[in-house]
């Protein structure tokens, strides 16, 4: 009898768990396009699933209650999806997204779970089987929200989208720091680049944001101590949500959602910061943000134009090319502009006195390593670019100096001198165009088809005239004769540097105003090199990242193979790093960082991003180039991989340069994407260390990087492997050099996926200890 009361009693509670909480059961899926969607709460609320975004669809929660489709949560690790995904809770208890090629995604680091329920809080939970463990919950683990009776803990961060219709990670976020304080920072942290604190700094370590269900946001110690109210009690509580976000531009808002009015849009209740440009980085490097009615809007410093109009978070970059700053007459050649009312937060390499804004202008020009100067109070700091973090307001008396060709001056460097001049030149334009029609109208009646004839003539001609030294970016790679590419290199005269299968040659195009490299395949490697052409044009013909070189064209004329590239004004990462000159002073550790970062972009649009995996196989510092910006990209393919869509190893013969490959090629075995994550850890320890793989100067326990860096981990003196001068803080340090020890495991199981290696280094995921690697591969 009692053992037929605890069946009843394990029945009933079953039932009313389900009731109470619409349960998602083993073998249930979900389809962007299908009868299902998503999973409801029981009052239909909050959903999980599928919704649309600008690069196809995204997995999270969303509110959907409302009119408006507000998200609550994505699984950023799943982005994009295509509409054939399926997301799948699977029979062995784990939540699943399955791409039509095969590929799968788990959207959380366990399994093991027996049901799944959306809450009516905003709450997804993954349950064991007795229902009372939470295996995991969406509610410990936030993106860029806080929803009522959610808490951020110590060390967790809030992450911006990119936009509102992309959910990907963007440039800021929100920290509770072990100390006490509630930080908002810029993507790339560093001292002094914090935008909006609370200042209990002084209350750690345990303090925990936290918002209730009537709007209130406070800071409490120790789950019992109030540290901080940033609103006050009394907002509405019937029919109400209230979610704390992370928005686009870098401010936290609370918004209140009034449920008996479903068509009407959340409001906001609170927010860090009135101004709208408070947000560091918001217009990427140099861009800066200002404010036109009522709404924060980029714009580029003089002599610079957006990466991406549509993304004008990616910054700006130079209209033109600077080749030297070694000109005869350069005070004719080069001019400074300024951009008054700025803030600046950016490293100074140097401080001069200048009484005057004309001395801190001649500093500049008179400096090859100043490309613009800060001039306040008598002081002039010398920058170098890019400037990543530029506040314009009226109530700064300081200016920016800007370097820039004199034939790209602008007229005006205010924003409000910009319209005036935008709209003198729109009236203009109009000017033109009316004559211009009318004009045309005139030239049809009178000019017969035989002088058309003669004009199309005369294009044909021009068009043979140049041909071969056109470059049309932004489409595929242009055919190029030899004689035209020889005449380009005067003769293959100036070599830019030597590899496996070719010689680099420096270029220049006449017609477009602009040099270039060309890459010539070696006539004695003719079989070898034809292969490694073909794979060249396979594979960046395919790709466009902003960490890939450029192929722009190639000359395929009897026997000889050559492709064109553009040309990178700093050279190889490897002239920066070992290639040291007294007037060039190695990189700062932002840059350095930067650079790491930018190799990781581009290896994981390799591995991930692209229509095949394609393994490099031979990624070092000479193989990485640099711009005029200090942004790193990824060359030479010609030892490239393809894998096919069902593919995730390969088995060929040994590549790659020694030091950098990993130990699976010397043991013959099948080569996987984890290659590449070796060639990068060891590259991360050049950048850290800005020194060459092996350096027989120095005492044997110091010669052999790798080993040497994972010895000063070891005995926890990592900052030996900086400079003592250099402002470098060792927690960030040791970060590095963990990821770079994870990278170079010997087994490629234990390496992290370059998503991962992305998500360590930006510090979206705690880097975990490192296992003590069996060995280092110690070679040239």
């Amino acid at each position: 009898m009692a053992s037929f009361f605890a069946f009843v009693t394990i029945i009933s509670l079953a039932f009313t768990i389900a009731k109470a909480q619409s349960n998602v059961t083993r073998g249930s899926s979900l389809n962007p396009t299908g009868p299902n969607t998503s999973w409801l709460s029981p009052s239909g609320l909050y959903a999980f699933g599928f919704y649309p975004q600008t690069h196809g669809y995204a997995v999270g929660i969303f509110i959907a209650g409302i009119s408006e489709t507000t998200v609550v949560w994505t699984a950023r690790d799943a982005l994009p999806l295509s509409d054939n995904a399926t997301l799948r809770f699977t029979s062995e208890g784990r939540l699943t997204v399955e791409q039509t090629q095969g590929q799968q995604i788990n959207l959380f680091d366990t399994g093991g779970a027996s049901f799944a329920s959306m809450q009516d809080s905003g709450n997804f939970v993954l349950y064991d089987s007795t229902g009372r463990t939470i295996l995991w919950q969406s509610f410990d683990n936030p993106t860029e929200t806080l929803l009522a009776g959610q808490r951020l803990l110590p060390g967790q961060n809030l992450f911006s989208s990119v936009s509102e219709t992309d959910q990907s990670i963007g440039v800021f976020q929100l920290i509770m720091q072990t100390d006490g304080n509630l930080v908002l920072y810029p993507s790339m942290i560093f001292q002094g680049s914090a935008y909006w604190y609370t200042e209990t700094f002084k209350n750690g370590p345990n303090v925990t944001l936290n918002l209730d269900s009537s709007g209130f946001l406070y800071l409490l110690q120790n789950s019992s101590f109030y540290i901080k109210n940033l609103t006050e009690r009394g907002y509405p509580t019937k029919d109400a949500i209230y979610r704390l976000k992370l928005d686009v531009d870098g401010i936290l808002r609370l918004y209140h959602h009034d449920l008996s009015n479903k068509s009407k849009n959340g409001t906001v209740k609170w927010e860090s910061s009135t101004n709208k440009c408070a947000g560091k980085g918001f217009c990427g490097v140099n861009g800066y943000c200002v404010v036109m009615n009522d709404a924060a809007t980029c714009q580029c410093i003089t002599g610079f134009e957006f990466v991406d109009v549509k993304r004008q978070t990616l910054g700006c970059w130079r209209t033109y090319t600077v080749e030297s700053c070694k000109i005869p007459d350069a005070e004719t050649a080069i001019q400074m502009t300024n951009l008054n009312n700025v803030r600046l937060d950016e490293a100074t390499y140097a401080i001069s006195k200048a009484p005057t804004q004309k001395e801190c202008s001649s500093a500049c020009l008179n400096d090859c390593n100043c490309e613009a100067a800060l001039f306040t109070e008598q002081q002039c700091r010398l920058q170098r670019l890019p400037l990543r973090y530029m506040e314009v307001s009226e109530s700064v008396p300081s200016a920016v100096l800007i370097k820039v060709y004199t034939s790209s001056v602008r007229n005006g460097s205010n924003p409000t001198n910009q319209s005036i001049q935008v709209k003198k030149m729109r009236q203009k334009r109009i000017m033109v165009i009316g004559v211009s029609l009318i004009s045309f109208a005139v030239l049809i009646l009178l000019i017969s088809g035989v002088i058309m004839y003669r004009a199309q003539v005369w294009a044909y001609k021009k068009i043979n005239d140049n041909l071969g030294v056109q470059l049309l970016e932004g489409i595929r790679p242009q055919a190029f004769s030899y004689a035209a590419l020889e005449k380009i290199t005067d003769g293959f005269k100036e070599e830019l540097g030597r590899g496996t299968f070719g010689i680099v040659y420096k270029g220049f195009i006449e017609s477009s105003m602009r040099h270039v490299a060309v890459k010539k395949l070696k006539e004695e490697l003719a079989q070898e090199g034809e292969r490694e052409f073909q794979t060249e044009m396979q594979v960046i013909g395919r790709t466009h990242h902003r960490n890939l070189t450029r192929l722009l064209g190639y000359c395929c004329e009897g026997s000889e193979r050559l492709l064109v590239f553009e040309y990178m004004t700093q050279g190889s990462l490897a002239d920066v790093l070992f290639g040291l000159k007294e007037s060039k002073p190695k990189p700062c550790w932002m840059e350095r960082i930067r650079m790491a970062v930018d190799i990781a972009h581009g290896i994981l649009y390799l591995h991930e991003e692209c229509e095949n995996p394609i393994i490099h196989c031979d990624i070092k510092p000479q193989n990485i180039l640099m711009d005029e910006h200090g942004g790193a990209k990824i060359s030479d393919f010609g030892m490239a991989k393809l894998l096919g869509h069902d593919q995730t190893r390969t088995t060929t013969l040994l590549r790659g340069t020694r030091g950098y490959i990993a130990p699976e090629w010397h043991k013959r075995q099948p080569v996987t994407v984890k290659a590449d994550v070796y060639s990068f850890g060891i590259v991360l320890f050049n950048i850290l260390c800005c020194r060459r793989n092996v350096d027989n100067s120095l005492p044997d326990s110091e010669a052999i990087l790798e080993d040497w860096v994972h010895d000063c981990y070891e005995a926890d003196e990592v900052l030996k492997l900086v400079d003592y001068d250099e402002d470098v803080e060792k927690k960030r340090l040791e970060e590095m050099v963990k990821i770079g020890l994870w990278c170079v495991q010997e087994e490629p199981s234990l390496r992290p996926s370059m998503k991962m290696v992305m998500l360590m280094l930006e510090g979206t995921v705690k880097v975990p200890e490192p296992p003590n690697p069996t060995s280092f591969i110690s070679v040239v």
